[in-house]
């Protein structure tokens, strides 16, 4: 009997449920990756939308060979200047700059909120798959003012409000998803590399807008839209919400029996007034970081306060946490605290880094756009590490905490580096992002899966939806406020806006000493 190949030992040394596992991995993977590909154009087009006005024959005739393609006369649009796209083309173009990137982040942050409780009740397949077509309708509509010449202010702010509305369908999904698949034992290390996508995204999403940015473009825009809905085809095709919906075994998310065959599931909340011991012992079972979060710092126990528990009825399903329930699980607001400066951080160099490029080392739109896919190269280095070393240590907020403790002088390195020539730029690009991403990473990944799979909960995984909407919603605040920030800061000189940022890192990384004894862990 002839011997198999050695590609089918390899296919047959893994179980259908390693198959199904790996599976779900990807498509998760790279569904979220498209959202960020849809969300960078407007970082890179920046430059193109106000050009610098060095020149006003030279670009002048440029306008001109550019709109003999939607204007066969070859006539300039009242509209239209050589400084840019109107209106984009006047002095405060910064600000209005600044504008669209808080409609769309304000949006976003507050449609979070309500995106994880609407998601957790209806199925995430479904779900998902609108928020993708709606995402790529608005995504496309944006870059359609550029075939459509269109000047008006209101019309491309009403775009990103309604696009950044419909993309909080994808983050709650996307981690309840690959919540339910995945086991919290090497979860830090899991979710460090599956919260690459982020970084993934935005590179393709810069490469993609770069090839069109000078010659066109509204396809900058038009093009991730296209392939964001594309995934949402893909999506609906082939997403799988759980393993029990292909009969697969599940890896047991917390430590419980009874849970499989339907005869514990919780449904009911209720407030229970815990008293002094019981206190005590509900901490000594915690993890150390919760016990941090949980200590009043003098003897070791809690004051007595409502906990949110779940009893069961013997019915047939979980009931969905409320929005106050899924605050009372012990380090939620804290790290959606934190995450808030963290995430100001990493979203101003997300929608600011390629016209600070531009800027300072006179580089055109595209290659400023190519450029800055280092900072998100290094993301991916900073976010798989910070998982690794988590997992290993079993420290979520002391790896966070000493990651910022480094970005903070790291920062203003980049700041003083990135004017000294293009190579020393890229090595600073790659650190910043290492060390800006990773507690971001972090944060919005493991640490929101193990708080929404805390024992608390007793058993109801639906609380992750929530729980992940909420850190994410709130970090979201933080990611709104820092490209506005950078809009109004950045007319008085790019340093100021580089001190913004060290005084956002320094302050996510006191509140990481002050609500779990971080400085204690690090030093």
């Amino acid at each position: 009997m002839a011997s198999l190949p050695t590609g089918i030992r390899l296919i047959t040394s893994f179980t259908r449920d390693q198959w199904y596992r790996a599976f779900i991995f990807i498509l998760t993977f790279l569904l979220y990756a498209s959202f960020h590909l849809s969300r960078k154009p407007i970082s890179i087009v920046k430059g193109e939308l106000h050009k610098q006005c060095a020149s006003h024959d030279k670009v002048k005739l440029n306008i001109l060979n550019e709109n003999a393609f939607h204007d066969p006369a070859g006539k300039i649009s009242d509209n239209e200047t050589h400084c840019g796209w109107a209106p984009f083309d006047k002095k405060n173009y910064q600000q209005l700059l600044g504008a669209l990137d808080y409609s769309f982040l304000c949006a976003y942050a507050i449609g979070m909120y309500l995106s994880g409780i609407i998601g957790e009740r209806l199925p995430i397949r479904y779900y998902l798959t609108f928020g993708m077509f709606a995402s790529g309708a608005f995504t496309t509509l944006f870059g359609l003012g550029y075939f459509y010449n269109i000047h008006n202010f209101g019309f491309y702010v009403i775009t990103q409000i309604a696009n950044g509305l419909v993309q909080t369908t994808g983050w709650p999904s996307v981690v309840t998803c690959i919540g339910n698949w995945f086991g919290k034992g090497r979860r830090g290390l899991i979710m460090g590399i599956w919260n690459s996508h982020t970084s993934v995204g935005n590179i393709l999403g810069s490469l993609i807008a770069g090839y069109w940015v000078s010659t066109c473009w509204g396809l900058s825009f038009v093009v991730p839209g296209i392939i964001i809905a594309s995934m949402g085809t893909v999506c609906f095709l082939f997403l799988i919400e759980h393993p029990k919906d292909i009969k697969c075994s599940s890896t047991p998310l917390i430590s419980s029996k009874g849970h499989e065959n339907g005869t514990n599931r919780f449904r009911v909340q209720k407030q229970i007034l815990y008293t002094k011991e019981s206190s005590k012992n509900l901490i000594s079972k915690q993890d150390p970081e919760i016990q941090s979060l949980l200590s009043d710092g003098e003897n070791g126990t809690i004051p007595p306060k409502f906990v949110t528990v779940l009893h069961g009825d013997g019915g047939n399903g979980m009931a969905a946490i409320s929005f106050v329930g899924a605050l009372r699980i012990p380090g939620v607001i804290e790290f959606s605290l934190c995450l808030l400066f963290a995430k100001l951080v990493s979203y101003t160099f997300l929608f600011w880094l390629p016209l600070y490029i531009t800027n300072v080392d006179h580089f055109d739109a595209k290659k400023a756009g190519d450029l800055s896919t280092l900072f998100d190269v290094g993301g991916i280095i900073g976010g798989i590490l910070a998982g690794v070393v988590s997992d290993r240590l079993g420290k979520r907020a002391s790896t966070c905490g000493l990651m910022l403790l480094l970005a903070a002088p790291t920062l203003y390195m980049f700041s003083m580096v990135s004017k000294m020539g293009l190579e020393a730029t890229i090595v600073m690009l790659l650190i910043s992002g290492a060390l800006v991403n990773g507690p971001y990473a972090l944060i919005t990944t493991a640490v929101s899966a193990d708080l929404g799979t805390h024992k608390s909960l007793k058993g109801n995984s639906k609380a992750l939806s929530t729980v992940t909407a909420i850190i994410d919603g709130t970090g979201s605040v933080g990611a709104a406020l820092g490209p506005l920030l950078a809009g109004l800061i950045s007319p008085f000189g790019w340093n100021n806006v580089f001190y913004m940022l060290m005084v956002a890192d320094a302050t996510a990384l006191l509140l990481y000493g002050k609500i779990s004894c971080v400085w204690a862990d690090v030093l």
